[in-house]
């Protein structure tokens, strides 16, 4: 039989009757073959090129545009590829800089951090106030100290903002993959439906044929009883 798009004649099994498309794709269809009806056939190279339309269809009704996510989801439906892929893989390897940042903030958010901090805080104040009585470098209200302060926590501050930021992008990597999955999944279900459904029309199709060569053979069967 031949395929009603492209012309070429393919086996009956490998073309797919147009009653077993759904009719958003028959109307993508229609636009660019008017002559398409409810009789009308297509192969299936055909019906992928219409299919990835109308995956395009969706996503442009649904969010006004395609952006890079959303193409490299359609690409990887049209050449049947994994989108899946190991986030740590994709991350750039850190700097020195940036490794320095995460060993900063890991140990700054520790409670290692945090005894050694207020021992040398309580170690500062008592040799000030009572072990160097006589010599205090450092007397009340702890200027020195004030200061020592202040710079760990100028310097501490955006030391962690780096490594939160680092953090941030990991984060964002593996939101913009758990997104492409999903919009992918969605994709591949709402199509799995179609499938599902063409196959159910098919074989209603094969069912009724089935059903008429019966009914005719029945009916030579009954002229031959009569004869």
């Amino acid at each position: 039989m031949k395929c009603d798009i492209c012309l070429k004649n393919f086996p009956k099994l490998e073309l797919i009757a147009a009653s077993g498309i759904q009719n958003e794709m028959e109307e993508l269809i229609q636009i660019s073959h008017p002559t398409w009806n409810d009789k009308s056939k297509i192969c299936k190279d055909d019906f992928d090129q219409f299919r990835i339309k109308y995956i395009t269809h969706i996503i442009k009704k649904e969010k006004g545009s395609i952006e890079k996510l959303e193409e490299s989801v359609i690409h990887s439906i049209k050449e049947n590829e994994l989108l899946t892929f190991d986030t740590n893989f994709k991350i750039v390897s850190p700097t020195v800089g940036e490794k320095i940042s995460d060993g900063v903030a890991a140990f700054g958010g520790s409670w290692k951090f945090i005894s050694i901090f207020f021992i040398l805080l309580f170690l500062w104040i008592f040799a000030n106030s009572v072990l160097l009585f006589s010599y205090q470098y450092d007397p009340y209200p702890f200027i020195l100290l004030n200061l020592i302060l202040s710079c760990i926590a100028a310097i501490q501050a955006p030391i962690i903002m780096m490594s939160q930021n680092r953090q941030e992008a990991k984060d964002r990597t593996r939101a913009e993959n758990d997104y492409k999955i999903n919009l992918k999944s969605e994709i591949e279900i709402r199509t799995l439906h179609e499938k599902v459904d063409h196959l159910l029309l098919d074989q209603w199709s094969k069912m009724m044929e089935i059903q008429e060569i019966q009914i005719e053979i029945l009916e030579d069967i009954r002229r031959k009883l009569k004869n």
